[in-house]
């Protein structure tokens, strides 16, 4: 990523470049919708996200959203249907700036792009993805910083892989501990840039471990969602800040209705620890957006222990392929 800064950023700053869209499906589409969120923040651009098979079915209904823009497409296979056609009928009907980000070499995604990020290592074989959203996430954000000359999320992107090791082996058995019972329903919380990767995590619950699993704004929940939540209900959260008093209300009463909550933070005075089951800390003060790359390994191994407790093979969960080819 940082051998292509410089070709990344002559490109989106190129004259002809009003805004930033960037596609996906499942996945890739969680991914984007957090990318565009860091993307308004940090690049001082107007930032889109876009779910493909939309973009494919009703290209007119965006054409204000889609003129001068440069669209961003993040993608495992650089196959999937959805996405290639969508850009292929944007350039049918006229020059559209295409960066391709995907997990394989020589994709027919790259071959339609001005700019082609390949990341082979991230490739996952299973059809649910886990280490590729980790690494689109990241070369998603690391897209932002790159735009917004940002050196602070960088060198935090560069701590949190250099302790990512180290945090999983730490963390892992006590994630596994608590979220191994019957629950039923998750709900995943984060707020800001961290909200299409909390609704990356309830995806991941739902097509690993099947269960109901949904994902909300952290104060969101009590508007109306908070009338499922019981003692089938696993919560996991992300705590960002210092764990205001409207927060630390929250927990309680998500606690108080019975649930099993694991929260993260990268500091434990952030966290209620009297309200939680487990409290995730990464210990190392991160960039909240950052924050999401040690975030988002808590509901990947949880649906892998639900996965595992009711006899499920997460890497291959009845119904699904790796990727949709229409």
């Amino acid at each position: 990523m940082l051998s292509k800064r410089q070709e990344i950023v002559t490109l989106a700053k190129s004259e002809s470049i009003r805004s930033i869209t960037f596609i996906g499906c499942g996945s890739s589409y969680c991914l984007s919708e957090s990318a565009a969120f860091s993307c308004r923040l940090r690049s001082g651009l107007p930032a889109h996200a876009l779910a493909a098979g939309d973009l494919m079915l009703n290209p007119e209904r965006y054409s204000s959203i889609l003129e001068d823009t440069l669209l961003i497409a993040p993608s495992r296979s650089g196959s999937t249907s959805e996405v290639v056609e969508a850009v292929r009928s944007l350039q049918d009907h006229g020059p559209i700036a295409v960066m391709a980000l995907s997990c394989v070499s020589d994709s027919p995604l790259s071959t339609m792009a001005n700019v082609s990020l390949e990341l082979p290592w991230a490739f996952d074989h299973s059809v649910c993805q886990t280490r590729t959203v980790t690494n689109l996430y990241v070369a998603n954000l690391m897209l932002t910083a790159f735009l917004g000359n940002d050196e602070v999320v960088i060198a935090d992107i560069q701590k949190a892989i250099d302790q990512g090791e180290s945090y999983m082996q730490r963390v892992e058995s006590d994630i596994r501990n608590v979220a191994d019972f019957a629950w039923t329903n998750a709900v995943v919380l984060a707020d800001g840039e961290l909200y299409g990767l909390a609704s990356e995590g309830a995806l991941a619950l739902t097509e690993i471990a099947k269960v109901q699993a949904h994902s909300y704004h952290l104060l969101d929940v009590r508007h109306g969602p908070m009338v499922t939540v019981g003692s089938d209900t696993l919560v996991i959260a992300a705590i960002t800040g210092n764990g205001s008093e409207h927060q630390r209300n929250l927990i309680r009463d998500i606690k108080g209705r019975g649930a099993t909550i694991i929260a993260f933070a990268d500091h434990a005075d952030a966290v209620a620890t009297e309200y939680v089951d487990l409290a995730v800390i990464s210990d190392q003060s991160l960039d909240v957006a950052v924050q999401g790359i040690p975030f988002i390994f808590i509901p990947q191994i949880v649906a892998l222990t639900s996965a595992d407790r009711q006899g499920i093979n997460p890497d291959q969960p009845d119904g699904l392929v790796a990727w949709v080819k229409l």
